[in-house]
């Protein structure tokens, strides 16, 4: 699976867990030089909570549209710190 943004490739895996219908990456396949930590957070009843990233490919922001959980729950500990993408972020094969 790859994350495009600005169509640049900014995150790339085979393996990634796919939990509601969104594609969670594994840490290590972000390329992190575009990703910027967010004081964003959501609460999600049953993985707890979700902090975020900010995306910037050459210039253009998409505020908060990657998330992940440093400390889910019990039933959600699978995609700890993983990240998953929405908004302007597109995932496919």
């Amino acid at each position: 699976m790859k994350a495009v943004f600005n169509n640049v490739i900014i995150a790339e895996s085979d393996e990634t867990i796919v939990v509601e219908g969104n594609h969670y990456f594994p840490p290590q396949s972000l390329k992190m030089e575009y990703f910027t930590a967010s004081e964003h957070q959501s609460a999600c009843p049953w993985k707890g909570l979700a902090s975020y990233y900010s995306v910037n490919v050459d210039g253009k922001t998409d505020a908060n549209a990657a998330w992940y959980y440093k400390s889910p729950s019990e039933a959600a500990k699978q995609i700890k710190d993983h990240v998953a993408f929405w908004k302007g972020v597109k995932v496919s094969e």
